[in-house]
């Protein structure tokens, strides 16, 4: 009897160790079976096929996340036929393992298929590594969170003693994205990721991350007073928790000689800093103030900006263009010589010096401006992938252009005040060095008394644009002017050149 019990249970282990070596090969499902239901790609890149059996027709999907679409695996096909088939997956080189889930169904049945090409491992990394690695490549890298840009998505600055990487979106806890307040992260905060690298422009960043581990700071800034401080200077005071060993305060070098700490009171784990800045006699201006603790081992660190109101700099747009990047606000005029964007202002602006890109400027639809336009606005030098432009822009006034033809023009009564942009063939030159030509169209002439290179010109900056822009007899030129006359002549005064057409 003891042997008759025995030799059943002994086939039914063996059959047991049959399926589960078979499970490598051949999945057996009653509507599709596969000849393995475990993918291996080359790391190098590859293809791997397999066969499919099954009773009906059959369709084939990715499993997709947040974090990764599955766009680096391809499948031969995505449906097939009773009968058996093959089912090729092909995935080009990476840097990093990766992994992926395929689901094929038929018959109300689903057969997983797991795909894995190299091994997933994720060294550590500092920002440093970062940066010198190669894109596409997954890092996990610890540092400070020194600035957060966006509470939405979840971008942001990290640092560590080798550098800084911008991180560009991060998950939440269940791998979605748009729910970044939702891990508290704070300025000062150490904080390890992980996600995948890219650079954009010149900037290196993280895209996507996913959070391992958040370390809060044992200091940081609860409010601040007076943080836009006036043209002449004033107190500025931070109010900040310290739970750590003493506060210690870093201000920039270069903003040592306008700002000052007065003083440094600490009650329990509240501290209390003040500052005093001095009167400002340039444009605006701002710095970040680091405060520091330890506990002992380890330095933390948190941060808080100030900025002061400064004098509007008048600046030609060459002027403009040489200036540093920074919040110093600059008065420019000229000729709005394209729009790009009619809803927001994005425009070029071309004075006599040079021209520049002014991106945006405030209430823009509202204000009726168009090509050709004279303005005055009042911004920031920004850049946007190496290529400055205006930023932050508000019109401070316009003068309308109105488009007219020469026979319009000589209807008009004299005003030095108001604006037409004409064109007309250019007849005959009198004079190289200050523009001085006549214009005909249709029949009409009349006299234009000065073509300078742009608006704002006096002096030498008035003369040889007809030379510089090889201007000559037989071109169509459009010139920005107002209504003048001379000894009873209707003539154009004091023309602003916009553009030319050569008649070669």
């Amino acid at each position: 009897m003891k042997l008759k019990k025995i030799f059943p249970l002994f086939i039914a282990i063996l059959a047991l160790m049959t399926s589960c070596t078979d499970e490598e090969t051949m999945t057996l499902l009653d509507e599709i079976q596969v000849s393995s239901s475990y993918v291996s790609i080359p790391v190098d890149g590859g293809s791997t096929t397999i066969s499919v059996t099954a009773k009906d027709s059959w369709t084939v999907e990715k499993v997709t996340t947040a974090q990764d679409s599955v766009k680096w695996l391809t499948i031969s096909s995505i449906s097939g036929n009773a009968g058996e088939s093959e089912l090729t997956f092909s995935a080009e080189s990476t840097l990093d393992g990766r992994t992926a889930q395929v689901l094929i169904q038929s018959g109300g049945q689903t057969q997983r298929i797991n795909i894995i090409q190299g091994l997933s491992t994720v060294e550590p990394a500092t920002c440093a590594e970062v940066i010198a690695g190669p894109d596409g490549k997954t890092f996990l890298v610890t540092g400070v969170c020194t600035a957060i840009t966006n509470t939405v998505y979840g971008n942001w600055y990290l640092e560590d003693e080798t550098g800084s990487i911008y991180i560009y979106g991060t998950l939440d806890a269940k791998g979605q994205t748009k729910n970044f307040l939702s891990w508290g992260l704070e300025v000062g905060d150490e904080v390890t990721v992980q996600g995948p690298k890219t650079t954009y422009g010149s900037t290196v960043e993280l895209v996507d991350v996913t959070v391992i581990k958040i370390n809060k700071s044992l200091v940081k800034v609860d409010s601040v007073a007076n943080a836009v401080l006036p043209l002449e200077g004033g107190e500025f005071i931070a109010y900040l928790t310290c739970k750590g060993q003493g506060v210690s305060v870093d201000i920039p070098e270069d903003a040592k000689s306008w700002l000052s700490i007065s003083s440094i009171e600490s009650a329990g784990e509240q501290v209390v800093v003040k500052f005093h800045a001095i009167a400002n006699n340039g444009g605006d201006r701002s710095t970040t103030i680091i405060f520091r603790t330890t506990d002992g081992s380890k330095t933390y660190s948190t941060e808080t900006t100030l900025s002061q109101t400064g004098a509007i700099i008048d600046a030609s747009i060459a002027q403009f263009l040489e200036a540093p990047v920074g919040d110093t606000q600059y008065r420019l005029a000229g000729v709005i010589t394209s729009i790009a964007n009619d809803t927001y202002g994005n425009l070029y602006l071309r004075d006599f010096s040079d021209e520049t890109f002014v991106y945006g400027i405030q209430d823009y639809a509202q204000l009726g401006l168009k090509e050709g336009d004279i303005i005055t606005i009042v911004g920031k030098r920004a850049e946007y992938q190496g290529n400055p432009q205006v930023g932050g822009a508000v019109l401070e006034s316009s003068i309308p252009v109105t488009p007219i033809t020469i026979a319009e023009v000589l209807t008009k009564p004299d005003d030095p005040d108001t604006y037409y942009m004409v064109t007309g063939e250019i007849t005959s030159i009198a004079n190289e060095t200050y523009g001085n030509l006549y214009l005909s169209d249709n029949g009409s002439e009349i006299y234009l008394y000065g073509c300078y290179p742009g608006y704002g010109a006096t002096g030498d900056d008035r003369k040889y644009l007809i030379a510089n822009e090889g201007i000559v007899v037989g071109d169509i030129l459009t010139v920005i002017a107002t209504k003048g006359s001379y000894n009873g002549v209707d003539q154009l005064s004091n023309g602003i050149y916009f553009s030319h057409v050569s008649a070669k």
